[in-house]
């Protein structure tokens, strides 16, 4: 990536999401175009703390064979404390790069000075961006937001200090931290932010089809385009999105037989990896994403919450597709 200038298409990433960018999300998201993605936010203090063997750290850092370049994204406000996480994470091997979580704006992350909480300290925030790059061999990148509450903590100030310590790239979020997730993504302020800084720069935030990727991507000028919700229940999205920034032609959207069959897998796969009851559990908030769009969604997804067993889930599945098809359904 160029930071000065775009010589190709911006890269097309998968944004970390709590509860949701385990492995078996990342992995569809690769096979459907995806060029990076990233692990949902790991707690440097509660990792350096747990025991060896624990479940949670187990599962949240876990990969599988396919993934390419997917980032292990911490967070945290001991500089000390993020060095080491850094460091543990490394020596897995299993990583192509780590991310300092910046932008979260959850209460219990915010209220503890994590997350867009480092807005406010940027002192604080290149410390610990220097504590996790001098702990590790790997690329270092960060993700936050335009702002604290759009007077105060500026993404520009948090750049530049990210610039001079040699970060790999600055992801930002279209809004403030006080916003949440409400309103529009402001994707020409991170233009204006872009135009700003040297480094690369990637831009997150209501990026959820072709037509608005390549919104995004001629008022950023951004390196890279980072999609979230969008991609839940949805990993053709990263395809569809690839092809309009190539230039390619449109590939044709999924059938009702492949969004079933690539739930059936995503589904295997969580019971898999986190046994078959929590991978059952956790699917539904996929699941319901993989049916939405058809007559009688609703109901749908009140069947696929009642199921407590893999084979019911995957019985259910089948059975919705044979009669979308029967009845000529297209989603």
């Amino acid at each position: 990536m160029n930071g000065s200038k775009r010589a190709s298409p911006p890269v097309v990433c998968l944004a970390p999401m709590a509860g949701f960018t385990d492995w078996p999300m990342r992995v569809l998201c690769y096979r459907m175009g995806a060029q990076y993605a990233c692990t949902e936010m790991v707690s440097a203090m509660g990792y350096v703390c747990a025991k060896p063997g624990n479940e949670v750290y187990r599962l949240l850092l876990a990969t599988h064979p396919e993934e390419t370049n997917t980032a292990c994204q911490l967070f945290g406000r001991d500089p000390v404390v993020m060095g080491e996480a850094a460091a543990r994470v490394s020596e897995l091997g299993r990583f192509a790069s780590l991310d300092i979580n910046m932008g979260c704006p959850a209460r219990k992350v915010v209220g503890i000075g994590e997350g867009s909480a480092l807005l406010l300290d940027v002192p604080r925030a290149a410390r610990i961006m220097e504590a996790v790059k001098r702990n590790t061999h790997l690329p270092v990148t960060v993700k936050t937001r335009l702002s604290y509450d759009g007077v105060r903590g500026s993404a520009l100030e948090l750049g530049e200090a990210a610039q001079a310590l040699g970060m790999a790239w600055l992801c930002v979020h279209g809004r403030t931290r006080e916003q949440q997730y409400a309103g529009e993504a402001d994707h020409a302020a991170i233009g204006e932010l872009k135009a700003r800084l040297s480094l690369p720069v990637i831009a997150n935030g209501d990026i959820d089809s072709p037509a608005q990727a390549l919104r995004a991507a001629n008022l950023t000028g951004a390196d890279g385009l980072m999609i979230g919700r969008a991609a839940v229940g949805n990993p053709w999205v990263m395809r569809a999105v690839r092809a309009a920034l190539e230039g390619a032609e449109a590939p044709p959207p999924p059938s009702v037989r492949e969004r079933v069959q690539t739930a059936i897998l995503h589904a295997q796969w969580m019971a898999q990896s986190k046994g078959e009851r929590r991978g059952v559990l956790e699917m539904r908030a996929h699941a319901g994403r993989y049916v939405g769009g058809v007559r009688g969604a609703t109901a749908l997804r009140r069947e696929m919450n009642r199921q407590t067993t893999l084979d019911g889930l995957v019985s259910l599945l089948r059975s919705i597709a044979d009669r979308l098809e029967q009845e000529e359904e297209i989603l």
